[in-house]
C-alpha cells in the first residue's frame, strides 16, 4: 500500500522500465520538462489495485516549457530522437508554451502551470529526474485523489461548461473503471 509522496518516489525508483524512460526524456535536456499523466497515475494505480503485470498507457506525455521555439515540428523532432532511444515507447511530446493555441485558452506560464489545468486532479502529475539525477513529483492539486483512487475534475475543469462538458467526455471515453474497477469517478457540477 502506498500513502505517501515518498511511497510514490520510490514506487518509481524501482521500475527499472519507468527509470529508464525518465533518462531517456532527460537526455534531451528540456527547459522545464515533466512526464505525467497516466505515465504516474497508473502505476499507482496498478499498485493499489495489486496488479502483477502493468496497465499499458496509450502514450508516454513529456512536456516542456520553451516559449522561444513554439514549432510543432521541434516536439516531432525531440519524438524522433526518443524513439531512437527506446522505440517500444509510445512518446509523445508537446511544448506547453504553445499548447494554449491548440486548446483556446489563456498561455500557460509553465509546464506546472499545464499540468493544474490537466482535466482530472488524479491525472495532474507529472515526474522528472532533478540536475543531480533525483526522481522528483508535481502534484499541483495534491495526491489525495490519485491515492484514494477518486476521479475529479480539477477546479480548472469545473469553471465553464464548456471545460465540464470536456472532462465528462473524457470520462466516458478512458472509461478507467474497467481498467481499474475500484476507483471511483466524480462528476462535474455543471449540467450537461
Amino acid at each position: 500500500m502506498i500513502s505517501t509522496e515518498r511511497e510514490i518516489i520510490n514506487l518509481i525508483q524501482n521500475d527499472e522500465r519507468m527509470m529508464g524512460i525518465l533518462h531517456a526524456a532527460g537526455s534531451l535536456h528540456l527547459p522545464d520538462w515533466w512526464i505525467c499523466a497516466g505515465f504516474v497515475r497508473s502505476k499507482i494505480w496498478d499498485e493499489l489495485h495489486g496488479f502483477k503485470e502493468r496497465t499499458e498507457t496509450p502514450d508516454v506525455d513529456v512536456i516542456y516549457f520553451n516559449e522561444s521555439n513554439l514549432e510543432k515540428e521541434t516536439e516531432k523532432r525531440m519524438e524522433s530522437a526518443l524513439h531512437d532511444m527506446l522505440p517500444e515507447v509510445p512518446w509523445s511530446v508537446k511544448n506547453e508554451a504553445r499548447m494554449h493555441v491548440v486548446n483556446d485558452i489563456s498561455p500557460y506560464e509553465s509546464t506546472e502551470d499545464a499540468i493544474s489545468k490537466f482535466p482530472e486532479t488524479a491525472t495532474a502529475l507529472g515526474v522528472k529526474l532533478d540536475s543531480n539525477q533525483d526522481l522528483i513529483l508535481t502534484a499541483p492539486w495534491g495526491l489525495d485523489d490519485v491515492l484514494n483512487m477518486e476521479v475529479r475534475p480539477t477546479p480548472y475543469f469545473n469553471e465553464t461548461q464548456q471545460r465540464a462538458v470536456i472532462y465528462e467526455e473524457r470520462i466516458l471515453k478512458k472509461n478507467w473503471k474497467a481498467l481499474w474497477p475500484e476507483i471511483k469517478v466524480y462528476h462535474t457540477s455543471w449540467k450537461p
